[in-house]
């Protein structure tokens, strides 16, 4: 292989604008973590209905010794709130958007973890192509335009949403620039003043006053002691490859019991079996409803969740809108190695958006149980259940294939349905843009699955028959995930994008 042709890297995300910062800094000479970096920083100006920087963050990491770490930057309940205070407001539920279920954001914190563990660039480079689509403005995504108009009655009763999502009272339409000064500003503080200037800095006491004066109880102390925290991994073993994905509070083991029970018998997951497959990933979000808590307040532990019998009963939530989420994959010739996923939860997260500085929020707190007895109840400086989940593949130390994606309760089950089609022997293109089906969260005590209209009959007759009603939605429809997806072999990278985003990959090339 010539030095102008070898790989210096890939990088893959849901927005093309992200795609290209973050293969930008793969050819400036940086690693996977310069390029995620980059990557997540523009999204979180170019894709807000599914992340800002008022969000969560984790990842899992693997570096050039052949390490994997799990980086956990998911935020915390506000010291000041408490358990009473919250069911005398809203009974035995908590909304699904407003201040209340603010939480403190975790990204940024996460951002700089990242960037201290093994970045070759400077912190100031990974916002360079943030903070100039922030100022400058960009086209507005299909996605954003279309989550626009399906939450517009919300975002319009919020005035920060109101000014920049809808300038002359009108959502702004698919191309139309969509400019973001507040933001921008924000941005370049952070830029200069690093991680710090978020929780401590000026920045801090803006956004923090911001949300206080709309009724929150974040105080500056709770930005100030907030830290992302590096943990374990959890890893499952399949098929002669190691998974690896994150612990609790996340929804990883969710993948690691479906894994496992395919191991245990489940023919043709894919085909014939996917009734089976359908249940273990039913009865994996049944146990995340009664038991997935934050370990440190309690919550049991990635093994004993995986091990975890079905609950008797099964809670059912509301429909979650859509939107949520975005994960990125990104991987170097140098060994580094990247599964990234930043979020603000629902479409646009909490709907609150604060104008003075731009930062749009994410409404985390609305997983948390107002039920005392449940184990994933609100608690002061408690971490909700989560949904978010990187994940890792490989063959014994070396990388096999990066995934990430979105589609919140239903992370799990994109990802095994794309490590199964991997193995299969598709390539990232075809995993990624194959007919995909999930299993929905319980409403009125009943699972249903999404599927979409070229779904294989033979795979829709399987779940029927295994007694799921059916929902029939178009082919490749944002309601079923966005998914990014990087193999490693031999010969280089290959790199694809979910065609239900408005994402691109890339594989960069150049002698160093």
């Amino acid at each position: 292989m010539t030095p102008s042709t070898r790989p210096r890297g890939a990088v893959s995300t849901s927005h093309h604008l992200a795609t290209e910062a973050g293969a930008a800094a793969l050819a400036a000479g940086g690693n996977a973590i310069d390029a995620a970096l980059a990557a997540a920083a523009t999204l979180c100006v170019v894709y807000p209905n599914n992340v800002a920087l008022g969000g969560d963050l984790v990842a899992l990491v693997r570096s050039p010794s052949g390490e994997v770490r799990f980086l956990n930057a998911t935020g915390e309940a506000p010291s000041g709130q408490s358990l009473e205070t919250l069911r005398s407001r809203y009974g035995d539920r908590l909304p699904l958007r407003g201040i209340d279920t603010v939480t403190v954001p975790g990204g940024v914190r996460g951002w700089s973890a990242l960037h201290e563990y093994g970045a070759t660039r400077s912190w100031a480079e990974h916002f360079e192509a943030a903070i100039r689509h922030a100022s400058g403005g960009h086209p507005t995504a299909r996605s954003v335009a279309a989550a626009l108009i399906d939450e517009a009655e919300t975002l319009q009763r919020d005035p920060g949403c109101a000014e920049v999502f809808f300038p002359g009272g009108e959502p702004l339409r698919r191309g139309e620039p969509l400019v973001q000064a507040a933001l921008a500003e924000s941005l370049e503080r952070l830029a200069a003043g690093g991680a710090a200037e978020f929780y401590e800095g000026e920045l801090a006491r803006r956004w923090v006053d911001g949300l206080q004066r709309l009724g929150s109880r974040i105080a500056e102390d709770d930005a100030r002691a907030y830290r992302a925290t590096w943990e374990e991994p959890l890893e499952g073993a399949f098929r002669g490859l190691r998974v690896l994905t994150g612990p609790p509070n996340t929804s990883g083991f969710i993948l690691l019991r479906a894994l496992a029970a395919i191991e245990a018998g489940i023919a043709d997951p894919l085909g014939d079996g996917a009734g089976a497959l359908a249940e273990a990933l039913r009865a994996g979000n049944a146990v995340r409803a009664a038991a997935l808590a934050d370990p440190r307040f309690g919550g049991a532990d990635g093994a004993a969740l995986i091990a975890m019998p079905e609950p008797e009963e099964t809670a059912s939530r509301p429909s979650k809108p859509s939107g949520d989420t975005v994960g990125l994959s990104a991987v170097s010739a140098d060994g580094w190695a990247v599964s990234l996923v930043n979020s603000v939860y629902y479409g646009f997260g909490a709907a609150v958006l604060d104008p003075r500085t731009g930062i749009l929020f994410q409404n985390r707190g609305t997983s948390f149980s107002l039920d005392p007895a449940s184990p994933n109840v609100f608690a002061p400086r408690k971490r909700p259940r989560h949904t978010l989940m990187p994940v890792l593949v490989l063959r014994g130390d070396e990388i096999a294939w990066v995934p990430a994606t979105m589609g919140g309760s239903a992370q799990p089950q994109i990802h095994a349905q794309l490590l199964l089609r991997s193995l299969e022997g598709a390539a990232p293109e075809e995993a990624t843009h194959a007919p995909r089906w999930m299993v929905r969260e319980p409403e009125d005590g009943i699972a249903r699955v999404t599927l979409e209209a070229d779904v294989p009959r033979g795979v829709r007759a399987a779940i029927e028959a295994a007694g799921f009603p059916v929902d029939t939605v178009p082919p490749r429809t944002e309601d079923l995930g966005h998914s990014n997806l990087i193999r490693v072999d031999p010969r280089g990278y290959s790199a694809a994008s979910d065609p239900r985003s408005d994402g691109s990959a890339m594989v960069v090339t150049g002698a160093r």
